[in-house]
């Protein structure tokens, strides 16, 4: 039971949960529920897509700790360190390809739920072929059973923003 509580707090950390709401938000005012007649629809609905997914590649690559004093303090992590907030760096908390790993992965899960929106598919695939909905249907299912096993099998070191830290 501890290893399956373990397992889902793990996939939380790294679900796009936050920029998986704004998408669901904004999604059908976009599209126009699903009916982009215009150019600017199909890139109003595309930007909302990268945004999103970058939303996510980014929350990835936050991080959270308590300093010396017990105050949490939040930042993005770069090749240095963490860049703190308050603009100093936290160089223990350097990137590291895993980081990047995990920033792809979290991207394709939101794309994977991106692909399951109806508003989004009939924007950018009107009238879809035998074939296209078949990849519609089986894709986003297969991305996000790998990225979760990957997110198991591989999991973070970092907290992230809005994550608890866990107590000195």
């Amino acid at each position: 039971m501890k290893k399956t509580f373990k397992a889902t707090e793990l996939l939380t950390k790294l679900l796009p949960t936050g920029s998986v709401l704004t998408f669901q938000i904004l999604s059908p005012i976009l599209t126009n529920q699903g009916k982009c007649l215009s150019v600017i629809s199909k890139y109003m609905a595309l930007s909302l897509l990268t945004l999103c997914g970058l939303s996510c590649f980014l929350q990835c690559l936050t991080d959270s700790f308590r300093d010396a004093k017990g105050k949490i303090r939040y930042g993005l992590a770069t090749f240095n360190g963490l860049w703190v907030m308050d603009g100093s760096e936290a160089k223990q908390y350097r990137l590291r390809f895993i980081d990047f790993f995990h920033a792809t992965m979290s991207a394709l899960v939101f794309a994977s739920v991106a692909l399951f929106d109806k508003n989004v598919v009939s924007c950018f695939f009107p009238e879809p072929t035998e074939e296209v909905k078949e990849l519609l249907s089986t894709l986003p299912l297969g991305i996000g059973l790998v990225s979760s096993l990957l997110f198991l099998a591989f999991p973070t070191k970092r907290h992230g923003i809005g994550t608890p830290v866990s107590p000195q």
